[in-house]
């Protein structure tokens, strides 16, 4: 399955936000070093960017341009120097009467001779079905079958569908899944679960943005898709590393100089950090007592932390870990020393209070 990252031009949607050219240039090369298929670079027609940044990158992954089903925007895309010119025209009956004034064969003859200006120009040509999932899907395989793109992507644009309604639509598209593509908003917060649910139907493109980045709540995230499709029980290809996955994204939050929130999945600051007694005391046995995975796997760290909320179980543990046997007085002694620091302690630094408690006693026999 391939994966459309629009991190770059979604992400500008959100009032107040920008990014720089060189942020742009940095952010595709490392999401092109990650090995996403497209990066959606911006839209052609409504600034001069896009050009400078293709002019500036030379990626295996292809780069992609919006296009409103219009002249000017073609012409614009076209000359960006964009790989893809991803054309898109809301086809849902309210989007398309306000928005547009038009009727359904209006569109489609609109659409379709855009998409012959498209094609003309040599680029790959992509349509996006704007409102897609809100669409009557006769009129969606009305206009697949008479454009033949080369992705057809139905869009979730006002993020008002769950799993099962995004698999009722695109079972009933007559044609072969693996040329549909889907993009999902997550204004539900199911973006992710609608985009497995389309991988599960065998969809051929899923767009993506990191850390969810887009406008009003966001996007597919990158990260939590591609850890759900590893972990979960609705696995999927892709060309990505998943080993460089979270250290990538980082980076490119960090280029872009974005911030999330320290609960964000796999990305918060503080995901991977345990330092209930309960938990860390199971954990220093065994970390899959309480996670989902080891996020090794993906790239990150996990982090036990001692400290006022240590327990006797952990005390233990961790006296065990210094190659002391735990007896009582070393558990107190060691509990009393976590619970006076005012920050909590890593691993390694709670391993070494436990071998100077162990090392006290001993100069004291």
């Amino acid at each position: 399955m391939e994966l459309l990252d629009v991190t770059l031009r979604e992400g500008e949607q959100r009032a107040g936000h920008s990014y720089t050219v060189e942020q742009k240039v940095a952010a595709a090369r490392t999401l092109d070093d990650l090995g996403v298929d497209y990066v959606q670079v911006g839209f052609p027609v409504a600034d001069e960017r896009t050009a400078r940044v293709c002019e500036r990158v030379d990626l295996d992954a292809k780069t992609t341009g919006i296009a409103r089903a219009v002249e000017r925007d073609v012409a614009a895309a076209a000359e960006s120097g964009v790989d893809v010119i991803d054309l898109f025209a809301p086809t849902s009956d309210r989007q398309r009467e306000r928005v547009l004034g038009s009727s359904r064969p209006e569109l489609v003859e609109t659409v379709r001779e855009a998409h012959g200006r498209a094609r003309e120009t040599g680029r790959e040509v992509h349509f996006t079905a704007m409102d897609g999932f809100r669409t009557d899907p006769a009129f969606l395989n009305e206009l697949r079958a008479e454009l033949e793109p080369t992705r057809f992507t139905v869009a979730d644009t006002v993020g008002s569908n769950t799993p099962r309604t995004v698999t009722e639509t695109l079972e009933a598209l007559d044609c072969d899944l693996s040329t549909v593509g889907v993009h999902f908003h997550d204004d539900l917060g199911v973006a992710t679960g609608n985009a497995l649910a389309a991988a599960a139907c065998g969809v051929g493109k899923v767009d993506v943005s990191v850390a969810g980045l887009g406008e009003r709540a966001g996007n597919t995230p990158l990260e939590e898709l591609l850890v759900s499709g590893s972990v979960g029980g609705e696995a999927f290809e892709t060309g990505v590393d998943l080993a460089a996955l979270l250290p990538a994204v980082e980076s490119v939050l960090d280029t872009l100089e974005e911030d999330v929130d320290p609960q964000k999945p796999l990305l918060g600051e503080g995901v991977f950090e345990h330092e209930s007694g309960l938990h860390t005391a199971a954990m220093l046995d065994d970390p899959a007592t309480f996670e989902p995975f080891d996020p090794v796997q993906f790239g990150g760290e996990r982090r036990l932390l001692f400290g006022a909320a240590s327990g006797r179980g952990a005390a233990t543990r961790l006296l065990e870990r210094a190659g002391t046997e735990p007896t009582e007085s070393l558990v107190e002694e060691l509990l009393a020393r976590l619970h006076e620091r005012e920050t909590e302690a890593t691993l390694d630094e709670a391993v070494e209070m436990a071998e100077a408690v162990a090392a006290g006693e001993q100069a004291t026999e």
